[in-house]
């Protein structure tokens, strides 16, 4: 039930409640004392009742084709609410740019040591793409004894 089709419906439910009401207001000069009390104790309880039966809000939830939104009735969301509902998105990009963060710097340092390795070790960057050396790894793997 959408927000204007609930409005509408407590607008007609106010105006049949004001509508037997003053009927019943009509024969109250000929009731006796007692009862009218009791009637008066009656409405107290009835107008408190209906203000904590309006109070409490179902969480409805809203399908919009694939989207789907939880909202919780009427109530507005203050500050905090509105800063509680923020901080699992903050939290989410700022878990993001971390785990960013940390696999450029460790791709940094896998980049670097093999750039060391290259330039530390006794042949010449040019060997590694020669074709020749290439054919000549790949055979002497198959030429060294398996224990």
């Amino acid at each position: 039930m959408t927000d204007s089709l609930q409005h509408q419906a407590e607008i007609f439910q106010d105006r049949f409640g004001l509508k037997v009401a003053a009927r019943l207001s009509q024969g109250l000069p000929e009731l006796p004392h007692d009862v009218t009390e009791r009637l008066r104790a009656a409405r107290v309880q009835a107008l408190a009742h209906r203000r904590l039966a309006r109070t409490q809000t179902a969480a409805t939830v809203v399908a919009s084709g694939a989207a789907a939104t939880l909202t919780f009735g009427d109530e507005r969301l203050g500050w905090w609410g509105r800063i509680a509902s923020a901080l699992p998105i903050v939290v989410l990009v700022v878990g993001m740019v971390t785990i960013s963060t940390e696999q450029s710097k460790r791709h940094a340092v896998e980049v670097a040591e093999v750039d060391t390795a290259l330039l530390t070790d006794d042949l010449p960057p040019a060997a590694y793409t020669d074709p020749g050396f290439l054919q000549f790894l790949k055979s002497s793997k198959d030429l060294t004894p398996k224990p």
